[in-house]
């Protein structure tokens, strides 16, 4: 079990999938992530948010209880779904959906039917085994499709030890080591020159 750190729903347990398929982001990077972006958007109310590879579905889940509008968490296994499913009733609060396919197929087109929105933010922790090409396609991907806001800010998780660059069309904001884990926050290209504080 892990806990919703803040928001409308702050102090809810949240369920984790067994097993070692999933890797959840511990609560203390979870925090930190939070903190650093509140000081970017100043809020999160109204935000559309985009959880990929969402395990738990902790990250959207976190964002939807501190007021974004949209949450839409991608995972394509099928048991983290249905924890995800579960989680998604704890919180109780309007505005998330679940999509259970693999990711690189979800961004491959455009944005559900009926999301008439883009995102803001996007949170990427996929497994560490995933190589990095790949995940760079994605996010290729989800520029190419028009899933992305021309301010979006986007942060991957990756393990301490793993190399990442942002593919053609992100500007790198920083990066910053939480025990084994590595957050790297990019956002559109030529979308600002700021950082985003830690």
């Amino acid at each position: 079990m892990t806990r919703v750190i803040g928001g409308a729903a702050g102090g809810r347990r949240i369920g984790v999938p067994a097993g070692s398929g999933t890797r959840p982001t511990a609560d203390r990077v979870r925090e930190a992530l939070f903190s650093s972006l509140e000081s970017e958007f100043g809020s999160f109310h109204g935000l559309a948010v985009l959880d990929l590879y969402a395990g738990s579905g902790a990250i959207g889940l976190e964002a939807l209880s501190r007021g974004a509008a949209t949450v839409v968490l991608v995972e394509s296994d099928r048991k983290a779904a249905e924890v995800i499913a579960a989680n998604i009733k704890v919180v109780g609060l309007p505005g998330a959906t679940l999509l259970t396919r693999p990711v690189e197929k979800v961004t491959a087109g455009d944005p559900p039917p009926g999301f008439d929105s883009v995102f803001d933010l996007v949170f990427a922790d996929p497994p560490y085994k995933l190589e990095t090409a790949e995940l760079q396609d994605v996010l290729t991907d989800l520029v190419t499709h028009g899933w992305l806001a021309d301010d979006a800010v986007v942060v991957v998780e990756r393990g301490k030890r793993e190399p990442w660059d942002w593919p053609e069309g992100f500007a790198a904001l920083r990066d910053r080591k939480y025990g084994e884990a590595r957050l790297w926050y990019g956002h559109r290209h030529g979308q600002g020159d700021g950082e985003v504080p830690g």
